[in-house]
């Protein structure tokens, strides 16, 4: 009697430990504010651009009201701290660095712009992934010079353990958004139009 009592006590326990793993958090999450990197601030520096203004960021027109308010993580909800809007975050992270680069310019007549077309993140034991989307556009004294669309994309290390793996895929799928924008100023078509080549 006393063994299986102990026995019954062990699964328990151990089945407690398990949903604890499988279930942390079950919270709303929002990410950290933009924070411009070394890189990018580099690309933008060598990029041609003479200064530029930034204007709207929305979701593409057909997609899914969900795909730019909130990502499920696990039990987690992800949020953008900028009115929940990924568009807007990534507005926000294209500012941060050109502001820190020197060229961020208000009176800019070089205007980019963007469109959400894509944001996903999974946080399977197997292996972590995701992927972020916008088609950008520039203008110059309101003529199109660019419109194309950019992909960021990266897979990183998970785990069956809740507390590892959530926040791997949160701090991972931030990073996307400056790995988009500095795939922008990296790109040939981009930098041929905003040095007006």
């Amino acid at each position: 009697m006393y063994q299986t009592k102990l026995i019954l006590a062990r699964i328990s326990a151990f089945a407690c430990v398990l949903c604890s793993m499988l279930l942390v958090g079950c919270a709303q999450i929002q990410l950290g504010a933009p924070v411009a990197s070394a890189d990018n601030i580099q690309k933008a520096k060598t990029s041609g651009l003479p200064g530029a203004n930034v204007g709207n960021f929305v979701l593409a027109a057909g997609k899914d009201a969900k795909l730019d308010k909130s990502l499920d993580i696990r039990s987690n909800t992800v949020t953008a701290p900028t009115g929940s809007s990924f568009a807007a975050y990534l507005k926000e992270t294209l500012i941060t660095e050109l502001k820190a680069a020197g060229l961020l310019n208000p009176d800019s007549q070089i205007v980019i712009s963007g469109q959400l077309t894509d944001s996903q993140v999974d946080s399977a034991m197997a292996g972590g992934s995701g992927r972020l989307a916008a088609r950008f556009s520039v203008t110059n004294a309101g003529r199109v010079v660019f419109d194309k669309e950019l992909v960021a994309t990266d897979k990183w290390e998970s785990s069956f353990v809740g507390a590892v793996a959530i926040p791997a895929a949160i701090n991972n799928y931030s990073a996307l958004y400056r790995k988009l924008v500095g795939n922008l100023l990296d790109d040939t078509d981009f930098r041929r139009a905003v040095a007006g080549k």
